[in-house]
């Protein structure tokens, strides 16, 4: 793989001085499936877990999502840090705190000690996400950056599936064992020391990197479109997950197994997709692909509305997976090139807060809708969601990849990657 031509010094996007190290793309990639693992790994065991210290489901569940809410709230804090300090050292960091907060379960059943466990895990898991979506968006330019956020959807997708599994041979022997794999940050945070750039992305003294959150979305107002489809996306994704069983129970199937493979239906395609998402994203652009995505939400939810058999309900989740596999590597792009690099911590940071407080807020907002109605009614009013999205897009100029986006991040070149609404505007200096 190769990387774009320096820019000319004091260019606001700078594009990185040196190829990234062999092993520094299977590094990040390897650590962004941690993001993933972070809840799903505690699913296979959670019944376990509530039976064995007398927890209500509520409270059970909580030692499941407790960690969205945390990433959500720390993400901007862990922006600021990467900002500040470069990749190098928050991202070590945060892997080492993901693994010894993540394997508090090894050694305590004191419910309390979990939740305080689960919350400082998350915000190690914030520094990872945001760590390693910007080492992606800052090490790697142009064709080579799409090529490298595909890869990094199939990744994640493939470690929804893996790591259940791995967590349902440990978890027959002992429901601690799974809260050991996390134990994995603390290598990968050592080989981060080794393998990422250090120092500040932007140099010293950047009048960029005074930006507050505030004067950014001011300066950036597209951002906020980006982020509101980033928090419905994971919204959606959790509505499907957790409901989806339901809905399964009234065409008559409820075997578990059975269950699970709609699931993992959806990551399978959700992994494949990621591998074409460069080649696509060349044929067909960005914006096509990005309303693509949201056309095919709109019919996966429609269908696990009106579905009328198993059969057919699972195309839900393979449609909502082709629409996922290319919808966050289009959105991340998008924010990574609407700032400069100075900021680019930031603005990924609070992509992640708008994403997993959409995962922490979708039991909250659907699941009142489907007990006072059913899992039938619930789906085919949460296809509203995705439908308002689609005509928001639509208002909205997404503009394509860069011209010479081979020639580096130079501020012309961010200028023409920008989108925004439909009616031109000026130029930014």
């Amino acid at each position: 793989m190769t990387t774009a031509a320096r820019p000319p010094a004091g260019t606001a996007d700078r594009a990185p001085s040196a190829a990234p190290r062999s092993g520094t793309l299977p590094l990040v990639l390897f650590a962004s499936t941690l993001t993933v693992m972070a809840g799903s790994i505690l699913a296979p065991v959670v019944q376990v877990i509530r039976e064995d210290l007398a927890l209500s489901g509520t409270a059970a569940g909580l030692i499941v999502t407790a960690h969205s809410l945390a990433i959500a709230v720390a993400s901007p804090l862990a922006g600021w840090m990467l900002d500040r300090w470069g990749l190098r050292l928050p991202l070590a960091g945060g892997l080492v705190v993901y693994g010894l907060a993540g394997a508090t379960g090894l050694v305590t059943e004191d419910y309390a000690a979990l939740i305080a466990g689960r919350m400082v895990f998350g915000v190690g898991a914030a520094l990872v996400f945001t760590g390693t979506t910007l080492a992606l968006l800052n090490l790697y330019q142009g064709s080579d950056r799409e090529r490298a956020m595909g890869w990094r959807s199939t990744a994640t997708s493939l470690g929804g599936v893996l790591w259940p599994l791995l967590a349902g041979a440990v978890g027959g022997i002992s429901w601690h064992l799974p809260f050991g794999v996390y134990l994995l940050g603390l290598p990968l945070g050592v080989a981060t020391l080794f393998l990422l750039p250090g120092g500040s992305p932007a140099g010293e003294g950047g009048p960029a990197e005074r930006i507050g959150t505030r004067t950014l979305l001011r300066r950036h107002r597209v951002l906020l479109v980006w982020y509101a489809l980033q928090f419905s996306a994971s919204l959606l994704l959790y509505a499907l997950l957790l409901f989806l069983p339901q809905r399964l129970a009234e065409t008559g199937v409820d075997d578990p197994l059975l269950v699970s493979l709609y699931t993992v239906g959806m990551s399978a395609t959700m992994s494949v997709i990621g591998l074409f998402y460069a080649p696509l994203g060349a044929r067909l652009g960005r914006p096509a692909l990005l309303r693509g995505a949201l056309a095919l939400w709109a019919a996966a939810f429609l269908l696990l509305a009106v579905a009328p058999s198993a059969p057919l309900l699972f195309l839900a989740p393979v449609l909502f997976g082709l629409g996922q596999g290319v919808f966050f590597p289009v959105t991340t792009v998008l924010i990574g090139e609407e700032v400069p690099v100075a900021v680019r911590g930031k603005a990924t940071a609070l992509s992640g807060t708008a994403a997993f407080a959409g995962q922490f807020a979708s039991p909250l907002l659907v699941g009142p809708l489907v007990q006072a109605t059913s899992p039938t009614t619930g789906f085919l009013v949460v296809t509203a969601l995705p439908v308002l999205a689609l005509a928001a897009v639509w208002r909205v100029r997404v503009k394509d990849a860069r011209p010479a986006e081979d020639a580096g991040d130079g501020p012309g070149a961010a200028a023409a990657t920008r989108a925004t609404p439909a009616t031109p505007a000026a130029p930014t200096p």
